[in-house]
Order: structure tokens, then C-alpha cells, then sequence
């Protein structure tokens, strides 16, 4: 069992700024990558920052420059800086961990925490 708990949603100004956190727990035995997929209506879910253990990054192309992803391995936390926020970034956001339960590898989902940019 996995659980991720995610905090640091809510309401912002075009330009504005906030902070993402998802602290997992559970019975994993090893976190390959933590991330956040993000989701807006009528919309597909898609990748915003991924980070492996090894500290690899990926980003997409639409928050280059805007958004940090980050972790604690000790706590088993990722956090995501997001500046320069704009109106198009307004969307459910997602926690992602890929990791395995003893031999099996698979991905665990947070509940989603809403992220809405507007004046």
C-alpha cells in the first residue's frame, strides 16, 4: 500500500507563485521517480516535472524556466516551485510515484490538489 499526500493548491494571480508538496508513505521498497502530472478540464493528464532518484529532471516544454521540481529522499517528499504562474497553468494537479513493492514495478497516483490562476 502507498499513499501520497499532497498540500500547497489554491487560488493565485497571473505572475504570482506557489509551492507544491507530496510526501509519500507506505510499503515500497524502492522510489525509482516522484513527480506531478497536472490535468485541466476536457483535457488529457500530462507530465509537468519528473525527478529520479538519481536526481535526473524532466520538465515540459509549456513550464521551462518557470516551474523547479525538487526532492528529500529522507523524507520521501517532492516539492514543485511554480512562478510566473499563468492562467493556462490552472488545472488539477497530480502526484506521481513510480516505484516498486517488492519485485513489482508500478505507479502510484496522489488524490490531486487544485491549482487555479486567475485576476
Amino acid at each position: 500500500q502507498v499513499e501520497l499526500v499532497e498540500s500547497g493548491g489554491g487560488l493565485v494571480q497571473p505572475g504570482g507563485s506557489l509551492t507544491l508538496s507530496c510526501t509519500a508513505s507506505g510499503s515500497f521498497s524502492s522510489i525509482v521517480a516522484m513527480g506531478w502530472h497536472r490535468q485541466a478540464p476536457g483535457e488529457q493528464r500530462e507530465l509537468v516535472a519528473r525527478i529520479t532518484s538519481g536526481g535526473s529532471i524532466v520538465y515540459a516544454d509549456s513550464v521551462k524556466g518557470r516551474f523547479t521540481i525538487s526532492r528529500d529522499n529522507g523524507l520521501n517528499t517532492v516539492y514543485l516551485q511554480m512562478n510566473s504562474l499563468k492562467p493556462e497553468d490552472t488545472a488539477l494537479y497530480y502526484c506521481q510515484l513510480l516505484g516498486y513493492i517488492g519485485s513489482r514495478h508500478d505507479a502510484y497516483w496522489g488524490q490531486g490538489t487544485q491549482v487555479t490562476v486567475s485576476s
